[in-house]
């Protein structure tokens, strides 16, 4: 037998969406304490669809519970980088080859790349540039493997907010980006994954400069 999941209640979702937006858009900080009555005042709701959101957030891994500090923005230090990264690393290209190789469409993929070229601000462009992520894996013909996947792309934008904040390296990225969508676009499925491999890898070498022990996980 099984079992559909449970639908999150529309208050709920609002308030899930509003937060994480706000969390990935740099309008709260890590570390930055989460109040239930303060977030309820501020979406016009009862606590109990805040509660409900910041518990969704916490399984994501955008925030943290803790029974004496409350509720709190996750911090990011380079071992949460890696750790991210380093599942990025392992399934990411491979979601992408798969993409390629059933020539799913790459059309969003294109969509988000020129949202993030013309982006007015750093919280557009990271909303963007994780879209443009998706839309690669997305079509690879697994959905474990693109929910897998899914479950990272927000710690993952999280980090890239916060070490834009303190090195603005987009410009490289989108570079990159760029190239990995030329490749994908020839079809080459081994050279797109291969360049997104050196794209992932790279990142967070450059946002921890001084913490990272070299190699190819970041």
């Amino acid at each position: 037998m099984t079992f559909a999941p449970t639908p999150i209640p529309s208050r709920t979702q609002y308030v899930l969406e509003a937060i994480k937006h706000a969390i990935l858009t740099a309008q709260l900080r890590p570390g930055q304490a989460l109040v239930e009555t303060e977030l309820a005042a501020q979406f016009g709701v009862s606590k109990t669809p805040v509660r409900e959101a910041l518990k969704t957030l916490a399984g994501t891994g955008l925030v943290v519970m803790s029974q004496y500090k409350g509720v709190t923005v996750r911090l990011v230090d380079a071992a949460m980088a890696r750790e991210v990264y380093d599942v990025r690393l392992l399934l990411e290209p491979e979601a992408l080859r798969r993409s390629i190789t059933r020539k799913g469409s790459l059309d969003e993929a294109q969509e988000a790349l020129e949202r993030a070229d013309s982006a007015l601000d750093k919280a557009e462009r990271s909303l963007a540039n994780r879209d443009f992520h998706r839309a690669l894996y997305l079509p690879c013909g697994n959905p474990l493997l693109a929910r897998m996947l899914d479950e990272v792309r927000d710690q993952a934008a999280l980090v890239s907010t916060v070490a834009w904040s303190a090195i603005p390296t987009w410009e490289r990225e989108a570079a990159e980006h760029r190239e990995i969508l030329r490749l994908a676009l020839t079809g080459d499925g081994e050279a797109a994954a291969g360049a997104l491999h050196d794209h992932i890898a790279s990142f967070v070498r450059r946002a921890f400069p001084d913490d990272v022990d070299g190699g190819d996980v970041a």
